[in-house]
Order: structure tokens, then sequence, then C-alpha cells
């Protein structure tokens, strides 16, 4: 039976807006992937240390409180250069990680499908490619021969470094054939004349609950970050709008999503870029929920679905405190553009996918969205034949 590993939680306040000074996220991560939180750890720098991302001195501070909890890993809230992490096992004498590689972890953990884990396959290819020298200390026997000129182990790095570069080139032939298979699809359904929305949100806001409830699925559902991770796609009869649409369940964002995953995972976010309506579900029982807002915003914008129709659905109106609970269930909501500053209003709706509470007004406002979009279509078709 594997140990559990005791995982000691170290934040850097670089001075950027929503630092996480009590390390909640991280936490959270930590134990989705397996790990058992010991203890944390913050500090302020004005700007990383180059060799270690902290000063000796909080090293030093870090190895003890990891010597006095049990600690047998430490994980860091922030991404760490090769050379950091490294030198950071080295002066810590322990194995050293960060947000991206945890992420990656659950990522490898959670998916099901054949596409989902080949762009998890290739995220941690890209990963371990840049980190190679650190795990090979072990091959410093191996000096080169004569008239051979380098350092120990250079030439089993070498190969290695070869043999994962064919492997990513693999990987991404073979998620190439699968983006053709996904376009194919998306043709189809364009030629029937198919109404698409995609729940999108930050990770743990409910979405599949959510999907379960509109469309009478069984998608897996529990209360964790990246509960799943593979595209979901069922029909949903809207009886106001006398038809069927689209309705598919998405991969959840997350703060600082390395670009590697979002990379990877561009088939999957597709179906967000494509989508005729997207369903941003937000968990409205989280304090930090504005932030989770943009953060969702950011990703929605790398992926090129900034300009795709939303409506925000503030979910578990259950888990609310009284004090804080609507005056109404549908009001508009000023949402603000990640980037350019720029606001749009948006209709928002309260609901509780788990109690049911707000979904036939949201089904309403789906199809309401649904009879207009054929009214632009009809008139747009009418305007072409004049």
């Amino acid at each position: 039976m594997k140990t559990q590993a005791l995982a000691l939680l170290v934040g850097v306040d670089l001075g950027l807006p929503n630092f996480d000074a009590d390390l909640k996220e991280l936490g959270l991560l930590a134990q989705t992937a397996g790990m058992q939180p010991v203890g944390h750890v913050t500090c302020k720098r004005k700007a990383p240390d180059a060799a270690l991302f902290i000063g000796s001195g909080k090293a030093d501070e870090i190895k003890m409180l990891a010597l006095e909890t049990g600690a047998t890993e430490i994980l860091f809230d922030q991404s760490l250069s090769p050379a950091q992490q490294r030198n950071l096992e080295r002066h810590l004498e322990m194995p050293v990680n960060d947000r991206t590689l945890l992420i990656l972890e659950i990522f490898a953990q959670r998916a099901r499908s054949h596409e989902g884990k080949l762009q998890v396959e290739l995220a941690r290819l890209q990963y371990v490619s840049t980190r190679l020298v650190r795990r090979w200390s072990h091959l410093e026997r191996q000096t080169g021969g004569a008239g051979v000129r380098g350092g120990p182990g250079e030439k089993q790095i070498e190969l290695d470094k070869r043999m994962i570069g064919d492997a990513i080139k693999r990987t991404k032939d073979r998620l190439a054939k699968v983006k053709k298979q996904r376009q194919t699809q998306r043709k189809q359904r364009d030629r029937q004349n198919s109404f698409t929305i995609s729940l999108v949100g930050y990770t743990n806001a409910g979405k599949s609950t959510l999907f379960n409830a509109l469309v009478k699925a069984d998608a897996y559902v529990a209360d964790q970050l990246f509960a799943t991770l593979d595209t979901t796609t069922r029909q949903l009869y809207l009886g106001d709008a006398s038809r069927s649409v689209s309705l598919s369940d998405t991969v959840g964002f997350i703060r600082d999503l390395p670009h590697g995953l979002i990379d990877a995972f561009a088939a999957t976010l597709q179906e967000a870029a494509d989508a005729d309506l997207l369903l941003h579900v937000v968990d409205g029982s989280n304090p930090d929920y504005l932030e989770q807002i943009e953060q969702v915003q950011r990703v929605l914008c790398e992926i090129g679905a900034a300009d795709v129709p939303q409506i925000l659905v503030f979910n578990k109106l259950d888990a609310i405190e009284k004090t804080s609970l609507p005056l109404h269930l549908k009001d508009v909501f000023e949402l603000r553009g990640a980037f350019e500053g720029a606001s749009q209003s948006v209709e928002r709706v309260f609901v509780s996918a788990r109690t049911g509470e707000g979904l036939p007004l949201l089904r309403e406002l789906l199809a309401r969205q649904v009879v207009n979009v054929q009214a632009g279509e009809i008139s747009s078709a009418v305007n072409d034949l004049a």
C-alpha cells in the first residue's frame, strides 16, 4: 500500500493580486492529489530569488519546519524553474514540486477518455522535458569515453531528451487525429442546425451537478477540485422553444492554470469556443467568487471564447448565508473583460443544482436565447434572399 505523502505548503507573496495567504486552494489541490498537508509557510519578496525562489534564510526555516512536522515533500504555490527546483531539493534534502506539477498529477489521475489521457500525457511530457537534469544524479559515474567532451551523464540525458521529444511528437499526432474527428462531429451538428451550450466555470463550482440536474445524466460528481476532466455532451429538451439543444460539461478552470494544459486541452476547450451559448457556472457561496469569475474570463479569452454570449449561473443557492441571499432569482450582472477592462451586462440567475431551486427559470432563459437566435437566423436568411 502506497504511503500518503505529507506535504508542507509554501506560498510567496510577490505583490501580485489574488495571493492566497492561507494557501487554502493549494491545500485542496494537495488533498485531491492524495497528499496530506501538515503545515504552511508564507513570505514576502519583491522578486523571486534566481537560485532558490526564496532566500536561503527562509529555505532553512522551511527545512526546520519540515523536520518538525514530518513532511516528506515541499509544495510551492507558484511555478518554479528547473534550476530553482533542483537547487531547493539539494538545499532541503527532500522532493520539491510546484503548483503546475500538482495540477498535472491530478489531471493524470482523473482523465478517463482516450482523448483526455492523451492531453494529460502531452502536458506532462512537455513539463518533464525541461526538468530531466534534476533526475539524473545517479548517472554521474557515467563519464565520457576517450575523445568525448562533456559532463557526467550527458549521453543518458541526451538520449532521454530524444525519447521524450519523440513521445511528444507521437502524442501531438494522435491528438491531431482526435481533433479532426471532433471537427467532423461539429460539422455534422452544424448541418443538423444544432444549438450548442457549454458549461464553463471555476473548478468545484458545481457544473457536473447542474449538468446532471438539467439532462438527467449520471456524470461523476464530487466535492473536490477537478472531479471531472472529460467533456460529456447530452441532448436537453427545452419545451418553451419546442426543440432540443446540445449541452456539454467541460473541464473546470483554476487560477494559474498551466499554459501547457491550456494548449494540451485545446480540443476539449474548443467545445466552449464553438458553442452558441456559455453557461458560466459560479459557486455563489464562495466569498472569492469575483476572483474566480475573472480567472474563468481570462481562460475564455485565451481559448478564443471571449465573444460567445454568456448567462451567469450562480449555483449553490442552498449554501449561501441567509443574510446574503438575493432578493430576486434573476437579475443583471456587470461582467468585466479579463484584459481590456471593458464590461458587459449579462443575465444572471441563482439556482441550486442540488435542490432544483431556480432550474425552471434557467430553462426559460435558455429557451428564450434559442428562440432569439432562431429568429435572428430567419431574419438573416430573408435579408439574403432579398
